[in-house]
């Protein structure tokens, strides 16, 4: 009954185990003061969290602040959190407080906590050891009674055994963890939330609220959603101001889809090696860039037994474009010459990427010559944040004569 009354009151839609869970876990970790690390992929709800935890706790009257440090510059960061003197650098005019002294007393969210610099990370150890920090430019030690709650979509093992995230703070921040499912692994909600974002749509507008055939529910049940709910949303969005026709059949929605389309074993979020799943988003680029070396040696295959004179039928679609960033191949041309196989032969064993990494960087490439170079529209078509993005710009070496 109160997982009922706190999901009609932050309006969280859907049974399914994993979001159950998550929500019964914040709610008994509510009335303590142990620290909480959210994670789950971009885009499934994390922030609703910790507003959870903290409109359920003893510091419910006092102030709740959010704090996204993939936003922050990391040349202000430490002001931000901490607060500057009066002369502190370039700027500072006057003293300051930060987040930390702002939120004395009531709950602090650091979304996206992966992106925050090291120096920065030693910063925030010590308030969570010791509930003390120093302001930037000041050598006066300040005590503050802060919980923190923070979220990452970030593998954070991962990222502490590559040196960017400390584990003496990630075991602080872990006490209490809670997992948000990603979408894909919500089958049964994907339909309910689609519903809600189109009524709310129309009743925002006043227009009537579109609805699914049974083709279209199909579509989006299936589907991957790499963007998670907010994916979902923006696409209900999309098709109720731009669309017509209220009832929706599967050609319409598939329209509003990336050209990537997925197996129902992918939508699940199952790897097909060893039944793994996802540990976010750009997992998906990997997997998908990984299977596209399978049809380059098909695609050399074809061109052996074309330069032998042999009758090949040609390779189908295979529905692996990587959010518009990759060609789509769906055919083959009639003839094809030696300096052609050739061609095709170098390109299967240099230009297809062999690790993640070199996946990554020729996804990340893609979007930049695709988004004309502009960060921001790639990160968008990559979904990360910018930070990240200027990060993995930066350790892969990527620059102009790349695009």
């Amino acid at each position: 009954m109160e997982i009922l009354a706190i999901k009609q009151r932050f309006g969280i839609i859907g049974t399914s185990h994993g979001m159950e869970r998550a929500l019964e876990i914040a709610l008994r970790v509510a009335p303590t003061d142990l620290s909480v690390l959210i994670t789950g992929e971009s885009g499934v709800g994390k922030e609703f969290f910790p507003q959870i935890i903290h409109a359920n706790s003893s510091r419910k009257h006092n102030k709740y602040i959010a704090v996204n440090c993939g936003a922050i510059p990391e040349g202000t960061i430490d002001s931000e959190l901490f607060g500057h003197e009066k002369g502190a650098f370039t700027g500072a005019v006057d003293s300051r407080k930060g987040y930390f002294e702002e939120a004395d007393g009531g709950t602090i969210f650091l979304d996206e906590v992966a992106e925050l610099p090291h120096s920065t990370q030693v910063r925030l150890l010590r308030v969570l050891q010791t509930g003390e920090f120093i302001r930037v430019g000041s050598a006066k030690v300040q005590k503050t009674n802060v919980r923190v709650v923070a979220a990452t979509n970030v593998n954070l093992q991962e990222a502490i055994a590559s040196g960017r995230f400390r584990d003496d703070l990630y075991y602080r921040l872990n006490t209490v963890p809670i997992v948000v499912p990603p979408l894909r692994e919500r089958v049964g909600d994907i339909y309910l939330l689609f519903r809600k974002f189109a009524a709310d749509i129309a009743n925002q507008y006043h227009m009537p609220a579109i609805s699914l055939d049974p083709s279209a529910r199909a579509v989006i049940e299936q589907y991957a959603w790499p963007g998670n709910v907010r994916q979902l949303k923006n696409v209900a969005e999309q098709i109720s101001a731009i669309e017509e026709q209220r009832i929706i059949t599967a050609d319409i929605i598939q329209r509003y889809l990336p050209t990537m389309q997925t197996s129902p074993a992918i939508a699940a979020g199952e790897h097909t090696s060893g039944g793994a799943t996802f540990g976010d988003e750009r997992e998906i680029l990997y997997r998908i860039l990984f299977d596209m070396r399978n049809d380059i040696a098909e695609l050399k295959r074809m061109v052996t037994e074309l330069s032998h004179g042999s009758s090949v039928s040609p390779m189908p679609h295979s529905g692996r474009e990587i959010f518009g960033l990759l060609p789509n191949h769906s055919s083959m041309p009639h003839t094809v010459t030696d300096t052609e196989s050739e061609d095709v032969t170098e390109m299967s064993t240099s230009t297809i990427p062999q690790t993640k990494d070199e996946m990554m960087r020729e996804a990340i490439v893609s979007a930049l010559r695709r988004s004309n170079g502009k960060r921001k529209e790639a990160a968008k078509l990559l979904y990360m944040s910018e930070r990240t993005l200027y990060r993995r710009i930066k350790e892969f070496g990527i620059d102009e004569n790349d695009l």
